[in-house]
């Protein structure tokens, strides 16, 4: 069955000796606009592309306002401070994500709590936020707080895994009866929609990232989308180095970070944005490929729910155990058709192994079978 897998991929990127797992596609202005770039001089954040590419954002997505940054996990950071989250607080997040998602909580001075994930979208469990809501929340004047840690309970950040969108709604009305913010870790997922409204757009704030590996890449990046006038001001003052605009004067009225996407990432942003609907139709021929073939052989492949566009970012299967898998990529690999697990879950990382984490019996199960397979565009020559 291993071969026949290998060699249907092998059709969809002919000619290809080795076949990446997500490679970026560059089929548009990009070159024209690094050159633009060079001739003006604007090549760090002051420039006109990095305000063209916050506005095609806006326009895509539907948010109010965005703010382009070096990468996501800043950008989750930024907005976790500017959500109130504070030295000690406790973010509620899920096991199974990339590793930045947690970092950027711990960067932000917090301690991640880790619940449980749920099968059908592979995002966090609403069931289980609520059920650890009902036995440890205690809610104050000054906020909700963990009855067994003491700690404030000052965030929540559901993550859309390989673009496929969460129970986004589920979670906000949750986290609202107990006034707790939701921050959406959208960094995979953009061009992902829920009932026709884009990820990152239900919370407080949602962040995207534009790594050499996303949908569409500055190269390295991200962007923190809200519609919130004073969570967007905050972010641009603070990822600024919190300068005060004056002519000349260099006057800082916060310790703030230096975190602004320059002109030249936003440039190639605004090449990708220009074919983004292109790119995603390409992929998702590949998805529907990958749909049709692995039906025949009775292989899980994981698609989009009702009411849920995905982005298939990742295209993902699920093996019947962790042996299956760990053969399956060790198979792929030898014959160079990059193929990979879910990530590590976080609880099992060293600097996160005394984190509070709930369950976690699903979030293991998805571990142990997942496998991405290669989900990148094919040429394009339009």
């Amino acid at each position: 069955m291993f071969d026949q897998i290998i060699e249907f991929i092998r059709s969809l990127y002919p000619g290809m000796e080795s076949i990446p797992l997500h490679a970026p596609v560059f089929a548009g202005n990009e070159k024209k606009y690094l050159a633009d770039c060079i001739d003006t001089t604007y090549v760090s954040y002051v420039g006109e592309y990095v305000n063209r590419f916050e506005q095609m954002i806006c326009a895509y997505t539907g948010c109010r306002f965005a703010v382009a940054v070096v990468n996501g996990t800043c950008a989750l950071q930024t907005a976790l401070y500017l959500a109130g989250v504070r030295a000690n607080d406790e973010v509620l997040t899920q096991a199974l994500t990339f590793v930045a998602t947690a970092n950027a909580i711990t960067h932000a001075g917090a301690v991640p709590v880790f619940i449980d994930s749920e099968k059908e979208r592979l995002g966090m469990n609403p069931a289980i936020l609520e059920s650890f809501l009902k036995d440890h929340a205690v809610k104050k004047s000054e906020g909700c707080f963990n009855r067994i840690t003491g700690r404030k309970i000052a965030c929540c950040v559901p993550v859309h895994i390989f673009g496929h969108p969460a129970f986004i709604t589920e979670i906000n009305e949750i986290c609202s009866r107990y006034h707790i913010p939701v921050i959406e870790d959208a960094a995979e997922s953009i061009g992902s929609r829920l009932e026709g409204k884009h990820t990152g757009t239900f919370g407080l704030a949602g962040i995207l990232s534009f790594n050499g590996n996303k949908t569409i890449t500055t190269g390295g990046g991200g962007m923190i989308i809200t519609d919130n006038e004073n969570i967007a001001l905050q972010a641009r003052h603070l990822t600024t180095t919190a300068k005060v605009k004056h002519p000349w004067d260099f006057y800082h009225d916060q310790p703030g970070f230096n975190y602004r996407m320059t002109n030249v990432c936003a440039a190639i942003g605004c090449a990708q944005m220009e074919k983004i609907d292109l790119i995603l139709g390409k992929k998702r021929a590949i998805a529907e490929a990958y749909k049709s073939f692995f039906s025949k052989l009775g292989i899980n492949f994981f698609t989009e729910k009702p009411g849920c566009v995905t982005n298939y970012w990742l295209n993902t299967i699920l093996l019947a155990n962790r042996e299956e898998r760990d053969l399956f990529i060790e198979y792929s690999n030898s014959w160079k058709v990059t193929t990979r697990p879910a990530w590590v879950l976080m609880h099992k990382l060293p600097m996160y192994k005394d984190c509070l984490h709930i369950g976690l019996h699903t979030a293991q199960w998805l571990e142990d079978r997942i496998v991405n397979i290669p989900s990148s565009v094919p040429p394009i020559n339009e």
